[in-house]
């Protein structure tokens, strides 16, 4: 379970929520330009774009959940079990890239979405594992820039990109479903609706909002989808950079999971463990957690971007209150 939507305003905006039943000893890391990216098939990326976002790392690599690059490319990846699909490492050649390596891939060596869009072409996802402990997770990824949004889902047809004018991605059902489905909430709008029911009958809206009746709010991912995609679309703020973030976390708030609501198989309560919110313009990573609502920020522009060694951040956990008195 997650959530990840654009917003633009003098900004560009990229970020998530993330919903998992765990945490991963996830962490905001930068990966500096001199920092030797090695591939299982794919060789070695000695000097690459700097990229930040939130992973864990493990002997050294850092695993990415999301993340966006120096030049303003960004992405997520998001559960999607059941569909994704990835190749057999034999049969993948030598563009094979494993699943925990595709946002370094894409991130080191791509400046624009249409340069991303252009080398998934000629790449193939493989089921390698990063070892032998860690299962591959099942993922499709939310890829955007400033000027477009994609969506990427290698499934067992093959690799699906499709534009993303909803700037929006949850999970199942695939993304051709989630924007099919749009057009059951056609009728929403944030105006006073219209008496539509039959002119006959003098009905005049008993309170405000009422245009938005329907409006999905439970936590399915076809739900949170047509949620976030209606909120986003529908969202006004100024441009300024603290109207921007407060209006962004907004967005991922009406989305977000819970604690006890909804549970694993094991009976384990999913919660929403982090939200994020990335500034690609100003090269900024906020984030705030479940168990602390203060928004904590990192400046990328702060760190040694020509170094060769991961810059690591762990996560502000404890909430942080402001006693005025």
């Amino acid at each position: 379970m997650c959530t990840s939507i654009t917003m633009k305003t003098s900004d560009f905006y990229f970020g998530r929520n993330m919903d998992l039943d765990y945490l991963f000893n996830e962490r905001i890391v930068i990966t500096p330009r001199n920092f030797q990216l090695k591939f299982r098939k794919a060789g070695i990326l000695k000097k690459h774009f700097a990229f930040m976002g939130m992973a864990a790392v493990s002997n050294n690599y850092p695993l990415y959940a999301d993340a966006f690059n120096e030049k303003g490319l960004c992405i997520a990846g998001l559960n999607f079990p059941d569909n994704a699909y990835y190749m057999k490492p034999e049969s993948a050649g030598n563009c094979g890239i494993a699943s925990f390596e595709l946002i370094p891939w894409l991130l080191g060596r791509c400046s624009t979405v249409t340069e991303a869009e252009k080398l998934l072409k000629k790449t193939n996802i493989t089921s390698i594992r990063f070892n032998e402990s860690t299962p591959n997770a099942p993922l499709h990824w939310h890829i955007a820039d400033k000027e477009r949004s994609i969506v990427l889902e290698p499934t067992a047809t093959g690799m699906n990109i499709y534009d993303n004018p909803a700037g929006v991605l949850t999970n199942n059902p695939p993304f051709s479903f989630q924007m099919a489905n749009l057009s059951q909430y056609m009728n929403l709008t944030t105006s006073v609706p219209e008496n539509c029911f039959s002119h006959k009958v003098g009905i005049k809206p008993f309170g405000k909002g009422l245009g938005s009746f329907g409006l999905p709010g439970d936590f399915s991912p076809a739900s949170r989808f047509v949620k976030a995609a209606y909120l986003r679309l529908n969202s006004k703020c100024s441009d300024d950079e603290q109207s921007s973030i407060s209006q962004f976390f907004h967005l991922l708030d009406s989305v977000s999971v819970v604690n006890g609501c909804i549970n694993s198989e094991d009976f384990e309560f999913y919660e929403t463990t982090y939200s994020a919110c990335m500034n690609t313009d100003k090269k900024f990573y906020y984030y705030k957690t479940y168990d602390n609502s203060r928004i904590t920020a990192i400046n990328m522009n702060n760190e040694n971007l020509d170094g060769n060694t991961l810059i690591e951040f762990p996560l502000q956990n404890q909430q942080q209150i402001l006693w005025v008195n």
